[in-house]
């Protein structure tokens, strides 16, 4: 009787985990249309706050920032950042170029040199969190809900923002 209730939760739960993740694909409407739709999505439960006054505004600030800086480049640039939705709440980042971006290992790799250089910010210094936060930690002080990383052809990978 135990091993039939314990096996019918484990199943509940793999069902509701499934029902969950198809929902949060369902609702994203920028799938299908800047990056395929992802592979794989998973939950961050970020270490840090939202900062007090931080809005649209200052997330398309943040955005054209890192794009405007990325054009001083005498390269061409890797990879495209924007934001999307009514708020500006989701981080898209797309690569320009093949073989960018083409794995989870790479988008991983690429958030931890976001991370490095997050890290480095006044903010983080400020709050004494440079060792301990991540980038996903500053999206979340921005306000962003939703990060999604794609290579632009058949590899996205997107981490919700709690």
């Amino acid at each position: 009787m135990l091993r039939s209730c314990v096996t019918t939760g484990v199943f509940l739960a793999v069902m509701l985990a499934a029902a969950v993740g198809n929902l949060v694909r369902a609702e994203d409407r920028h799938a299908g249309y800047y990056y395929p739709e992802p592979m794989e999505v998973e939950v961050y439960e970020a270490r840090s706050q939202k900062l007090a006054g931080v809005g649209r505004t200052q997330r398309i600030g943040f955005v054209t920032g890192i794009t405007n800086e990325k054009l001083k480049s005498p390269y061409p640039p890797e990879a495209a950042i924007f934001a999307k939705g009514e708020q500006a709440e989701k981080l898209i980042i797309i690569a320009l170029q093949d073989e960018r971006i083409d794995t989870l290992f790479r988008a991983r790799a690429i958030f931890a040199n976001m991370t490095a250089v997050a890290r480095v910010l006044p903010v983080f210094q400020e709050f004494g969190v440079q060792d301990w936060f991540t980038f996903f930690d500053l999206a979340k002080m921005l306000g962003f809900e939703q990060i999604t990383i794609s290579n632009g052809r058949e590899f996205s990978h997107q981490v919700i923002i709690k």
